[in-house]
């Protein structure tokens, strides 16, 4: 395999991690952002200024990106919603950012929250994602993290 052919395919086969990785780390960023935000002000204060300046950005991003899409159909009515749970993160993160949790707590517990989510995502087949019956691996993957979280917030 060539050098350029052997990129690609780690890029094709690693890079959605990686992306995740980015993803998440840029969730921590905000939620710091957010957190000393509302420092100065209140969370619902910073949770507005938040989605302004996301929606200022996501319309340069989509400007810059715009192509027409043949064929689509318009997306489910319950999709349009993903901006609610957003401006909910923002707010309830940046009051428990400020609380005991502090940073590593609240990123533990809404990690763990995802996890959640998705694994009943998954098994009911909610919002439209195929149905996925849960293994035992997933299961042990969730209580490690909540092992994980437990002592990450109350010590070892």
């Amino acid at each position: 395999m060539s050098p350029p052919h052997a990129v690609s395919r780690l890029l094709k086969d690693y890079g959605p991690s990686l992306l995740a990785l980015l993803a998440g780390s840029l969730l921590a960023l905000m939620i710091h952002c957010n957190s000393q935000l509302s420092s100065f002000s209140n969370p619902l204060s910073a949770s507005w200024l938040a989605h302004g300046i996301g929606m200022l950005t996501a319309l340069l991003l989509w400007m810059a990106n715009r192509r027409a899409s043949p064929g689509t159909t318009s997306a489910p009515r319950w999709a349009y919603l993903g901006g609610m749970p957003g401006a909910l993160v923002v707010a309830l993160a940046a009051i428990t950012v400020n609380s005991p949790l502090a940073m590593s707590g609240t990123l533990a517990l809404g990690m763990a929250g995802q996890l959640l989510f998705g694994l009943l995502s998954d098994h009911f087949g909610g919002f439209g994602m195929p149905r996925r019956r849960l293994s035992l691996n997933d299961v042990l993957a969730l209580l490690l993290a909540l092992s994980g979280c437990a002592i990450l917030i109350f010590g070892a």
